[in-house]
């Protein structure tokens, strides 16, 4: 679940940012304490649906767009990410995983 958190905080700031908004003028807008959305960007608390509402108003974007984690994370993060799940794989896995990796040369 923090991973989701820090995802979506980070979408929503890259969002916020692309824009031209503050934290504070983003803030003073959608009626948030600066601090709570300081919070939900550095991934400490979920956004309320009101709130992801209200943000996707003021950015003028779909709300779908705050999920779109694809561009919130960079490439070092997702290489982090493989590795840390890497022992996680299934065994039955192992040779799909392998092919995949090897056809890459």
């Amino acid at each position: 679940m923090t991973e989701n958190k820090k995802l979506l905080g980070k979408r929503i700031k890259q969002i916020r940012k692309n824009k031209g908004y503050t934290q504070e003028k983003l803030s003073e807008v959608i009626g948030l304490e600066t601090g709570s959305l300081s919070g939900i960007e550095s991934g400490r608390y979920f956004p309320s649906l009101t709130t992801l509402e209200k943000m996707s108003v003021a950015l003028n974007v779909e709300m779908k767009a705050f999920f779109d984690y694809e561009f919130a994370i960079s490439v070092d993060d997702m290489k982090k990410i493989i590795v840390k799940n890497i022992d996680k794989i299934n065994d039955s896995q192992i040779p799909y995983i392998y092919r995949f990796f090897d056809g890459m040369k």
